[in-house]
């Protein structure tokens, strides 16, 4: 697959925007989980404040962009997303991502920081270990049943989509895609520690059954600008029952 035929993309195609209604001071873009898209981020749109513009990252192969190939790799998923963005470097610029979004954010910033010279205001990271913690995960090499079921152990509202089958095949490319792209972003187990020059934040639910407190704030090892840990309660998708909670906070961090 060739990558450029996504990096060359604008970021009319790789986010959706949400303008404040006041000129704007900050943007925040927002990376989905694997399966994810920029929808699950829509009630962000406004939420924080009238001069903060929310970009909602939209994946190839899903919703708007059903028609494209979706991409299979962390690096290829990383690089469009840093391409994309360049254009919008005018104002500061934080990332969040939740799960296979949060090492996203992370490897996006790397790039940012390592290639164009920009350091994002702040990282934000949700339910997922960091990049030297990461461990291999396999459910893409098992086929589609394997996949399902990863899906539905994490639970959160897509779950229950998988059980209508014409939903079931709309999203099941995606899923398969995404799984491909957290198993090979941890086949070769944990990746090195490249640090940050922005502070980090970590959150994860007290609940999660696939990442820990102490795993997640294992992310401070690559934060020498600073690293705080928000627990919230609930699981992995801790975010959808704790929206106001969670939003709440990352508004505060904006300020």
């Amino acid at each position: 697959m060739n990558p450029l035929k996504h990096t060359s993309r604008s970021d009319a195609t790789w986010f959706r925007r949400h303008p404040p209604s006041a000129p704007t001071r900050t943007r925040l873009l927002c990376l989905p989980y694997a399966g994810g898209s920029a929808s699950f981020f829509h009630s962000w749109g406004h939420a924080f404040g009238d001069d903060v513009e929310v970009l909602a990252a939209r994946y190839p192969g899903r919703q708007e962009r059903i028609a494209e190939p979706c991409l299979e790799s962390m690096e290829e998923m990383a690089d469009a997303v840093t391409a994309a963005v360049l254009p919008l470097l005018d104002k500061p610029l934080a990332l969040f991502g939740h799960s296979m979004g949060a090492s996203l954010a992370y490897e996006v910033a790397v790039r940012l920081e390592r290639r164009h010279g920009f350091c994002p205001s702040l990282l934000l990271v949700s339910a997922q270990r960091p990049p030297h913690g990461q461990r291999p995960r396999t459910a893409h090499l098992d086929g589609e049943e394997s996949v399902l079921a990863e899906v539905r152990r994490l639970g959160g509202t897509d779950a229950e989509l998988l059980d209508d089958p014409d939903l079931r095949d709309l999203v099941m490319p995606a899923l398969r895609a995404d799984f491909a792209v957290v198993g090979r972003y941890a086949e070769n187990g944990p990746r090195p520690a490249v640090p940050v020059r922005c502070p980090v934040v970590g959150y994860v639910g007290d609940r999660d059954p696939n990442v820990t407190v102490d795993e997640v704030a294992a992310w401070a090892d690559v934060a020498p600008k600073g690293f705080d840990l928000k627990v919230l309660r609930g699981d992995h998708f801790y975010l959808v029952p704790r929206r106001d909670e969670l939003v709440a906070d990352v508004a505060s961090r904006l300020r």
